[in-house]
């Protein structure tokens, strides 16, 4: 059984249903999941750290099995400030004003805009297996085409990539959560039951094309806005990236991060690919511990 010992509950945060999972005691951790995950990619890390620390593991809107706005024109209701909005908005709820952020892939990009929006709120930020979105489009090339080529996909108008999706949902996550060739065992029996059962639920398809139509669109304009600003993340940054995957094959991680950041960074590469959280959890808790203070 994973998750043992966190209540498995929902929260309505500004009319948005979030389900989430939360155990332990200390200062609050917020752990947000990627794509085409739920919470439930924390479940090898997540009891170690509520050790520690009070643990919050939600489903993104849109994801899992929180609310599903519709698609609309501006792709606004999946733009990352309404998303890290919801995580604010659930921390407060919560009685935290101030947290500690562990972020992979998807739920990286809310973060970095949550510590961009809301700096008063992020006291340390850990993301993993990603640079800033801005970076990825600006730097596009003939590798980051055909490597992260979903990218493209997803974005597609409204509903051509759904549509396919959705002839074989099943055979969809597995081929596109193998960009390092892995079985069906790789994920845990019930985390990979969670992620299907999503996936499943109607309207989860159409979100997460429109979480990728808002990276295209919107969520551009607000990085643009906020660099031209000289916005920056202040609070301590932790970046970790798959050595078997492709962020340290096609970038430089930690001199990326530092140009988006005004306090320090640090990190490195995990012998892990992309799912780190539950391919290395070892590695990626001795990185988190000490970080996390």
């Amino acid at each position: 059984m994973i998750f043992e010992g966190f209540t498995l509950e929902e929260r309505m945060v500004e009319g948005q249903r979030l389900r989430l999972r939360r155990a332990g005691e200390g200062p609050p951790l917020l752990l947000l999941h990627g794509n085409p995950q739920t919470h439930a990619m924390w479940h090898r890390v997540a009891p170690a750290l509520a050790r520690r620390f009070t643990v919050v593991c939600p489903d993104l809107r849109g994801y899992g099995f929180s609310g599903k706005p519709g698609p609309s024109a501006d792709h606004a209701p999946y733009a990352k400030r309404a998303m890290a909005g919801d995580m604010r908005g659930l921390m407060r709820q919560l009685g935290h004003e101030r947290f500690r952020v562990v972020s992979h892939d998807r739920g990286a990009r809310v973060a970095h805009r949550l510590a961009l929006d809301a700096p008063e709120a992020v006291e340390r930020l850990a993301v993993l297996d990603i640079v800033p979105t801005i970076e990825h489009f600006e730097r596009t090339d003939m590798a980051f085409a055909m490597g992260y080529y979903h990218w493209f996909f997803l974005a597609q108008q409204h509903d051509l990539p759904e549509r396919m999706i959705l002839r074989d949902v099943e055979d969809w996550f597995d081929q596109h959560t193998s960009r390092e060739p892995k079985g069906r065992g790789f994920f845990h029996p019930e985390a990979r039951a969670d992620y299907l059962a999503a996936l499943r639920q109607p309207g989860t398809v159409t979100a997460i094309c429109e979480d990728y139509r808002a990276a295209a669109s919107i969520d551009l304009e607000h990085d643009r806005a906020s660099r031209a600003a000289g916005e920056k993340i202040r609070c301590p940054l932790l970046a970790l990236w798959g050595a078997r995957g492709k962020i340290g094959l096609w970038y430089r991680p930690l001199e990326i991060w530092g140009s988006y950041a005004s306090g320090p960074v640090s990190g490195g590469p995990v012998e892990s690919g992309h799912y780190l959280a539950e391919e290395a959890p070892e590695a990626v808790l001795a990185a988190l511990e000490p970080f996390l203070g």
